[in-house]
């Protein structure tokens, strides 16, 4: 009997353990002026130019927002080149050499508590704007624009499932940095001004649930309280965190806050404390390197605008022995595979996953069902996949295909070994 998928493998017992190194000191950053988000960018600084760590070297325009572009370093401007982005795509970068002073720019400057106190929901929008804060758990949707909603919101929720296999790095964030995610969730909470704050984890992390209730006690002031949630996937998904840990069913194409709710992830909550804090851009981020095919798996903070290459090297290279390597940049499920290592790291680049390559041979759909019964948005996998190749628009607008939340379970249960996930990729496209 077919029945719905819900477990998946999630391998992060190692990485999770492990102390998060610490590799903020790279030769060259190379800072994207263009995103999946940004086609088009300005640019203040030239060849030759000397920068500080926090300036800002231009813009990137997002058609319905406009976002400005930080130097993560303090160094010299040494050009412009091409360099992959995690996405999968192409786009110009601005090179800059380490000069390893981090001389911060005149604007990043710390502000007391007493004075975030009394910033007013405008104020906090604006300092998350103007550092170019975005969801950091893969979305990179601007952070300031969620905030600005003129929904009344009586929740804000905190994800910390971190459901796809290998990552451990909002783990970590949390262990080492526990603090961070509290004060970041009390100025949302602040910003919105919601009457409750959850943090939704999974019931079997039992050492970070031990740590958030310590932590949970400093800020007895605030109505917080923690959510353990069913350990299966995809359980970080926002509408699945949000009727476990809420009760709160959110309708496919509906957004949260039309209920009251605002959800943002761990590393999106740090980067707010920073913002505010310290009025910082996200110029570092925690990451997981991990997989079957790189020597030493680990967690590393490290500087927006680093080299996927340098952080191999960093974790022992490749396995000798790995004849071919597949390279995904996210996570296995929802990620991107790349075709070599030149990818610069972005403020939403969660891992590199390293794997010793494995070939698949697709073969004919045996109409199991699998796809169906294990999709949880409840749309239809493998006649989706059979519309596109007939390149039926109406069949898929029928079959709703932009539903797909592409958390890649039908890939994952297809006995046949199709990429269904990679067809609803292409139906959602088709359908434009």
């Amino acid at each position: 009997m077919i029945t719905k998928a819900r477990k998946v493998a999630d391998y992060k017992q190692l990485t999770k353990e492990l102390p998060t190194l610490r590799y903020v000191d790279p030769e060259r950053v190379y800072i994207n002026l263009q995103s999946d988000r940004c086609k088009n960018y300005t640019i203040d600084v030239e060849k030759g130019d000397k920068v500080k760590l926090g300036q800002i070297m231009g813009e990137r325009d997002g058609g319905f927002f406009k976002q400005p572009i930080y130097s993560t370093i303090s160094g010299e401007v040494e050009g412009f080149t091409k360099k992959m982005h995690p996405s999968g795509i192409e786009v110009e970068c601005v090179i800059i050499r380490n000069d390893f002073n981090d001389e911060y720019h005149e604007n990043i400057t710390d502000r007391p508590e007493s004075v975030i106190e009394k910033m007013s929901k405008k104020e906090i929008v604006e300092v998350i704007r103007r550092t170019a804060t975005v969801g950091l758990g893969g979305s990179g949707f601007p952070s300031y624009i969620k905030l600005d909603t003129d929904k009344d919101i009586h929740t804000v929720v905190i994800n910390a499932v971190e459901c796809e296999p290998y990552l451990s790095s909002d783990y970590r964030l949390i262990k080492d940095s526990p603090d961070e995610i509290f004060k970041g969730l009390k100025y949302i909470m602040q910003a919105v001004d919601a009457e409750k704050g959850v943090i939704a984890v999974k019931k079997t992390k039992t050492e970070l649930i031990e740590v958030l209730e310590r932590e949970i006690e400093r800020y007895r002031n605030l109505n917080i309280r923690i959510a353990k949630l069913d350990d299966y996937y995809p359980q970080g998904w926002e509408n699945e965190t949000f009727k476990n840990a809420l009760g709160i069913k959110i309708p496919a194409g509906t957004l949260p806050m039309e209920y009251g709710v605002l959800g943002f992830n761990v590393s999106t909550t740090s980067a707010i404390f920073e913002a505010l804090k310290h009025n910082l851009p996200i110029t570092k981020r925690h990451l997981t390197v991990n997989g079957d095919a790189i020597n030493f798996p680990q967690n590393i903070r490290v500087r927006v605008g680093t080299c996927v290459k340098d952080l191999i090297k960093l974790s022992d290279g490749y396995k000798k022995d790995a004849k071919l390597i597949d390279l995904i940049v996210g996570g296995p499920m929802m990620g991107t595979s790349m075709p070599h290592d030149d990818v610069v790291v972005v403020p939403t680049t969660t891992s590199v996953l390293v794997f010793e390559s494995q070939e698949f041979e697709e073969e004919p759909c045996v109409r199991c069902g699998s796809c169906i019964y294990s999709c949880p948005v409840e749309i239809q996998p493998v006649n989706i996949m059979n519309a596109f190749k007939r390149n039926d628009k109406k069949a898929l607008e029928d079959l709703e295909v932009n539903k797909c939340i592409e958390c890649g379970l039908c890939a994952y249960v297809c006995t046949s070994k199709i990429h269904l996930t990679d067809y609803m990729r292409k139906g959602k496209k088709l359908l434009g």
